[in-house]
């Protein structure tokens, strides 16, 4: 059996490229969206988006689940679970990280095994 890429612990420090006009969105999200795919695009733009898995990023030996944007161009972008908005017009600046607690609201029930094996 593989072991799939969200499944494990991802203790190693995040490097960020950014810089000038490029900048970061950090999600941050309750365990339950572990292992799903967190979608982007830039806002009015809603069909070309890419995504990044929310993984367990132990932070002070306490599980942090989370979502890592880098590389991202300074403007305004939606973010997407399972094709629904959960927040438009983010706002990010260049050189600058934008973070996101989802820990407290309420998001959409996700089917976990699709959103695991979805590319």
């Amino acid at each position: 059996m593989t072991e799939h890429h969200a499944d494990r612990s991802h203790p190693e420090q995040v490097v960020l490229e950014i810089g000038e006009d490029i900048g970061a969105i950090v999600v941050y999200t309750p365990a339950e969206l572990h292992g799903t795919e967190i979608e982007i695009s830039a806002s009015g733009n809603d069909r070309e988006r890419t995504h990044k898995d929310v993984l367990n990023r132990p932070i002070n030996s306490r599980p942090t689940y989370a979502a890592v944007f880098d590389k991202i161009q300074e403007g305004s972008y939606t973010l997407w679970i399972g094709g629904a908005a959960i927040a438009r017009d983010v706002v990010v600046a260049g050189a600058s990280i934008t973070e996101l607690d989802w820990r407290a609201i309420s998001l959409p029930a996700v089917n976990q095994s699709s959103a695991l094996h979805a590319h």
